[in-house]
């Protein structure tokens, strides 16, 4: 989907999975190549006028990493709300921030749900032809050494904390627990 809002200072919300695989000896954070950015990103994308932050997820997973759903644990910490009466649960995000996005001083930001989930196998597909095939994996130390100039910021930030705070303290559910 297209940038629903386009003038300067509006916000597009966008849901955004950061992908650790776990069969290896440490674990290591899938990322992609951003096609128009040139930067390595987590897997993610514009939230669909009829659909969930969650919702977005799903799709955006399987379009760009190859993965079904089915194949990844969302991670949750352990103390949170897991039914509501008259509600749908949402996963809890790992972060969920504001940056801006684009052209350095467009004054286009986007606000990302991001989500920590986790992958004990490859993929069963490959991305679809229109996303980028550049997928690269990532220790946390490599993530750490990888050039500013081949990552965003607040992207390298928020998988520092998942490596850091999430992946030890916080239970892989079912990603087909949520709606």
């Amino acid at each position: 989907m297209s940038h629903i809002h386009t003038d300067p200072g509006q916000y597009d919300h966008t849901a955004s999975v950061y992908l650790f695989r776990t069969d290896f000896n440490e674990p290591k954070i899938m990322l992609h190549l951003h096609k128009k950015l040139g930067k390595y990103m987590q897997f993610g994308g514009h939230i669909e006028l009829h659909e969930t932050p969650w919702g977005a997820v799903v799709h955006e997973v399987r379009e760009e990493s190859g993965y079904d759903i089915a194949q990844i644990s969302l991670l949750q910490p352990r103390e949170r709300v897991v039914s509501l009466s008259d509600a749908t649960i949402h996963p809890a995000p790992a972060a969920h921030s504001s940056h801006p996005f684009g052209k350095p001083g467009s004054g286009h930001f986007h606000t990302d749900v991001a989500y920590a989930a986790v992958a004990s196998e490859p993929p069963r597909h490959t991305p679809h032809d229109d996303e980028s095939s550049d997928i690269k994996m990532f220790t946390r130390q490599e993530l750490v050494d990888l050039p500013d100039d081949q990552i965003i910021a607040n992207v390298r930030e928020i998988a520092l904390h998942i490596f850091d705070n999430c992946l030890g303290n916080w239970e892989p559910v079912p990603s087909k627990s949520f709606k």
